[in-house]
């Protein structure tokens, strides 16, 4: 009887889980086709129609600007989406260059109207870019203006470039120059008895500085010192010739601008008017009104206008008939090992994008757009036998630095037949470093020790026993040898002397000013100038640019798509439990903390460039 029981008992309960697992199913089918149908709703809406009446075209970017866009994991997405942060829009630099140059020839756009509120701080040499192709616009004929309660810096310095600049009366236009600063961890490493073993070569190599430092070292300080001058030196020739004004109007010493203020009243907005910053003092009612004289009324209290991201849709690239590609390739991000997500680097996903190009009959020339500070030195070196790997195959590769191609960034673009850089893009750093930390001290003050037997004198080496004079030894002397390939890659591959290259190494920042004189780059230019050069080398009068990037999975483009359009929130929003005053701060621990996290190489040997990052 017992026995008929429990094999009742048991059928019951396995028809329960069969219950339960299609029920579980079910649900889960329900959500999923539920997630499916809003996504259809969206991803099939009627395609955005071309312009269908004469209207100013408005800049108006949120977010940052990119190289490249990349997607978030499905878990990003998910975690982003539920804590009520909706997720960033990403601005691709050459996607806002076309769209302004498609614009300045389209008949139904009358004028272009700068409104970058919501434009976070830029780097210069990206805003050069999108400052060329503004300047192409207004050599249309059409009419530029710039209006914004107030201007970041950023925003500011694309502001310049209009015809006419409104204001808020309440506003103010905040030039803070350019800085360089970092936390620094030694002595609260030494408080948590955390042993900080760093290995380097070069004077000038500063990455490791916030580990082993509580301040700037006088070397770091007098490399920084030269380019951030340089870069704000850029910057107010560039705003101070659009604005017809002095550069001595743009740097007031404490002084002269209390003064300045005084005699303002403490009114940023009326100073900014005086000094001639911007061109008029309006509220956003009367801008809108201005404006609608111009480019006519929309009958709703504004004037006729069409949205960048409505109109970016509408914009149709340019082919070519000829079947010739000249390929571009980015390489944006920090260099780690191994495959990395789009939108960064790694050794092996960015070097199967270059051998694409290489395998790729119609692609006769190859441009690397780099823009990076470096990391793993392994992965860049996979990289870099890439590109002589093209150019072995009779293609010729030219890079164009961004924003930054230092350290490892230099690292993959040093075999290139030719290098492009803008005059703000930081550069060189050539150097090498390895950090280990090591939790031994720490450890023995909390009564736990390490002990055994090994087979080598390398057995017992790790987090928790320390390194011994023999292995850091052997560290430093791997260093070194990272440091002599490095600088005799450099010498092989730009023509220099070995000593030529060792005296503008040592890990140092420069301008790529500097470095075209130094030898580190070939022509100082932007983007399209790289992609001519490229074209020259390979005689090509007609062709395409054919961006080769790793496409999405149909899962990703999916998560990708979906939560572009959808935002869960539960009301919390976790930037908001850090006051505002203390997110900066905040921010740069985060950053410190996933810094140490993409260090990757295998060898633990890094070519970083850490004071590049501008502030």
């Amino acid at each position: 009887m017992k026995t008929i029981f429990r094999f009742i008992g048991l059928l019951f309960k396995g028809i329960w889980k069969l219950i339960t697992f299609i029920r579980i199913a079910l649900t889960n089918l329900i959500f999923l086709l539920s997630i499916a149908l809003v996504y259809f709703l969206y991803a099939y809406e009627t395609p955005a129609p071309a312009v269908e009446k004469k209207s100013a075209l408005v800049l108006n970017l949120s977010g940052p600007i990119v190289e490249q866009s990349s997607y978030l994991s499905p878990m990003d997405s998910v975690t982003g989406s539920v804590l009520g942060k909706e997720l960033p829009k990403e601005n691709v630099l050459f996607d806002i260059v076309d769209t302004l140059r498609y614009a300045k020839d389209d008949d139904q756009i009358t004028g272009l109207v700068l409104a970058l509120r919501d434009m976070p701080e830029t780097n210069l040499t990206k805003l050069r870019y999108i400052a060329k192709a503004i300047n192409e616009f207004k050599a249309s004929g059409k009419p530029v203006f710039a209006l914004s309660d107030m201007y970041n810096q950023s925003q500011y310095y694309l502001a310049s470039y209009a015809d006419k600049v409104f204001m808020a009366p309440d506003g103010a236009v905040l030039l803070h120059g350019y800085s360089a600063y970092n936390m620094y961890y030694k002595t609260l490493l030494e408080k948590l008895d955390v042993n900080t073993h760093v290995f380097r070569v070069g004077t000038y190599k500063s990455a490791i500085e916030p580990f082993i430092r509580d301040d700037m070292s006088d070397a770091a300080r007098e490399s920084a010192s030269r380019w951030l001058t340089q870069l704000w030196g850029a910057y107010i020739d560039d705003v101070a010739t659009n604005r017809g004004i002095t550069a001595e109007t743009l740097t007031p010493n404490m002084d002269e601008f209390l003064t300045l203020l005084e005699q303002s009243s403490g009114d940023l907005a009326k100073l900014s008017l005086k000094v001639g910053l911007v061109d008029e003092l309006a509220t956003r009612q009367q801008i809108r009104l201005e404006l609608a004289k111009t480019f006519g009324s929309d009958g709703k209290d504004s004037y006729n206008a069409v949205s960048y991201y409505n109109y970016a849709p509408t914009v149709t690239p340019k082919v070519s008939s000829s079947s010739d590609d000249i390929a571009i390739v980015i390489a944006s991000g920090t260099i780690m090992d191994g495959a990395q997500p789009r939108g960064s680097i790694g050794g092996d996903s960015t070097a199967a994008l270059l051998r694409q190009a290489r395998n790729d009959k119609n692609v006769k020339a190859v441009v690397l757009r780099v823009d990076s500070p470096g990391g793993s030195a392994f992965a860049s070196e996979v990289i870099r036998n890439e590109i002589d790997a093209l150019k072995a195959a009779g293609k010729p590769v030219v890079v164009s630095m961004s924003s930054l191609a230092a350290s490892g960034g230099y690292w993959i673009s040093m075999s290139a037949d030719k290098i492009v850089a803008q005059p703000t893009t930081l550069t060189g750093s050539i150097g090498i470093f390895s950090v280990i930390t090591t939790l031994e001290k720490g450890l023995n003050k909390l009564g736990i020790y390490t002990d055994g037997v090994g087979t080598t004198p390398f057995s017992g080496i790790g987090i928790t026993t320390g390194l011994n004079e023999g292995a850091q030894k052997v560290l430093q002397m791997g260093i070194e040898h990272g440091y002599h390939r490095f600088i005799s890659l450099v010498s092989e591959n730009r023509g220099m002397s070995l000593e030529d290259v060792d005296q503008v190494a040592q890990g140092r920042v420069w301008t790529a000013q500097d470095a075209q004189k130094l030898g580190l780059v070939d022509k100082l230019g932007d983007f399209d100038d790289a992609v001519n050069l490229a074209a020259e080398l390979a005689k090509l009068d007609d062709y395409n640019l054919f961006w080769v990037a790793k496409p999405l999975s149909p899962a990703q483009q999916f998560l990708q798509d979906i939560f572009g359009q959808i935002k869960v929130s539960l009301g919390l929003d976790v930037s908001s439990m850090v006051p505002m005053a203390l997110q900066p701060a905040a921010n740069q621990l985060i950053n410190d903390a996933n810094l140490l996290s993409s260090f990757n190489d295998p060898k633990g040997q890094y070519a970083f460039c850490l004071t590049c990052q501008v502030q």
